[in-house]
């Protein structure tokens, strides 16, 4: 890059900053009903404009698949009518959920007579760096609008022509209910020192980034920016079958969370066995993964028993395929279990079957993820699936936000104080 163009270039970043903070001016205190219509508005132009976003999403997929690119990427890129109307419902129950900004989140007085209050703010602009899923877009635009603040989203360059078609509605919605247009911007170059601008913090404009993508954006993001990260790490989950699991929900739950979407974040990638049940259900669960494409890299355990299993290393307990495979252990009890995800976890989701009432309390209060299940599927780690609408990741860091990040994990707080006159002594 010339000298000209990286000024070029870093004047472009700085002037979305720029407009981003004055639309975020704007939504700090606009009308909750203008949003409710901005986002109908934008769910309304996805669905007639749908044979647009399709068309544009087809040039995408010829293109990375010219690239060779890995079927799991190409699933988390591909839209569907299916797709297609999950961001559209997703678009709706955003717009109908309470509007965050503004609800007191608790209250009390003091005993001087003050009354103190907790009140919910936007945090203003923020800066959402993704890779390969579109609907991306959507989450974000819809998510960050619902509470008050200004996005600067950077899709990854594969899904360029798909984000650009998404954004456009979300643009139209916008422009419909009379709000900023700015208010949702794209940056308008695949070019990835854009990204460094924005880890930068384009002058002071952001507030915060979030990254959604693999383990080496997030490192980078974690290793280079200047502002607040959400981190939303690698989905290294966990699936353990405790003794008590039956045996039917351990073969339906284990094969939903590791085969119904093999590349999103909230799929299993090891699954743990409790030893008193290898033999009644560790072929059934395997079985029926296999049957439906899955590899098995087992310990010494599973591949003395189960004939398509090949040997785990060390590096496979700490790897996240987003493919069909899977790691198999057996532990000798849940306090194995619990060890063992203490040790490889991402720290994102982990779910038990067991019908112990025991084992569940150790679950839920010795692990430290985001997101701990009971007898249901890993890829239920999802803002839609909680009742967000959707989510603008998965944060598993500890501070501000963990787990679904949804509108009022996008919001700051502050502190009302009313006094009749009160002096400190």
């Amino acid at each position: 890059m010339s000298a000209l163009e990286a000024d070029s270039l870093a004047e472009t970043m700085l002037e979305l900053g720029r407009r981003a903070r004055a639309a975020a001016g704007t939504l700090a205190f606009a009308d909750p009903a203008s949003k409710v219509k901005a986002l109908h508005a934008a769910a309304n132009a996805i669905d007639d404009r749908r044979d647009d976003i399709m068309s544009a999403n087809a040039l995408d997929m010829r293109a990375a698949e010219g690239k060779g690119i890995s079927s799991a990427f190409l699933d988390r890129l591909a839209l569907n009518d299916k797709r297609i109307d999950a961001m559209i419902e997703g678009l709706r129950t955003i717009a109908d959920l309470p509007d965050p900004v503004g609800a007191v989140t608790a209250s009390w007085t003091r005993p001087n007579g003050m009354t103190i209050s907790r009140v919910r703010t936007p945090l203003g602009v923020i800066g959402v760096i993704f890779e390969s899923r579109p609907n991306v877009t959507a989450d974000a635009g819809a998510l960050t609008l619902k509470a008050g603040n200004a996005v600067i989203l950077r899709g990854g360059s594969d899904s360029v022509n798909s984000t650009r078609a998404i954004h456009a509605c979300l643009v139209a919605g916008l422009r419909e209910a009379g709000l900023p247009a700015d208010a949702i911007q794209i940056v308008p170059t695949t070019d990835r020192e854009a990204v460094g601008h924005m880890l930068r913090g384009l002058g002071g404009a952001l507030d915060v980034i979030v990254p959604r993508g693999g383990k080496t954006l997030v490192a980078r993001v974690q290793e280079e920016a200047r502002v607040p990260v959400f981190a939303h790490l690698e989905g290294l989950c966990h699936t353990f079958i405790d003794k008590s699991a039956a045996l039917d929900m351990a073969v339906s739950v284990t094969l939903n969370a590791k085969m119904r979407r093999t590349g999103v974040c909230g799929a299993t990638e090891t699954l743990l066995v409790h030893r008193d049940v290898v033999g009644t259900h560790l072929r059934p669960v395997i079985a029926a993964l296999v049957a439906k494409g899955c590899e098995i890299r087992g310990d010494a355990n599973v591949t003395a028993l189960i004939a398509e299993a090949i040997p785990a290393t060390e590096a496979d307990w700490q790897t996240e395929y987003e493919d069909a495979i899977i790691s198999v252990k057996v532990v000798a009890d849940v306090g194995e279990a619990i060890a063992h995800i203490g040790r490889y976890s991402s720290h994102h989701t982990e779910a038990i079957i067991t019908e112990d009432p025991a084992s569940v309390a150790r679950w839920f209060n010795e692990i430290d993820s985001a997101i701990l299940l009971h007898n249901a599927s890993t890829q239920f780690a999802d803002g839609g699936e909680f009742g967000f609408g959707g989510e603008i990741g998965i944060a598993t860091g500890k501070f501000h936000a963990r787990g679904p990040v949804g509108v009022e994990q996008l919001c700051s707080f502050k502190y009302l104080v009313e006094g009749t006159g009160q002096i400190r002594p």
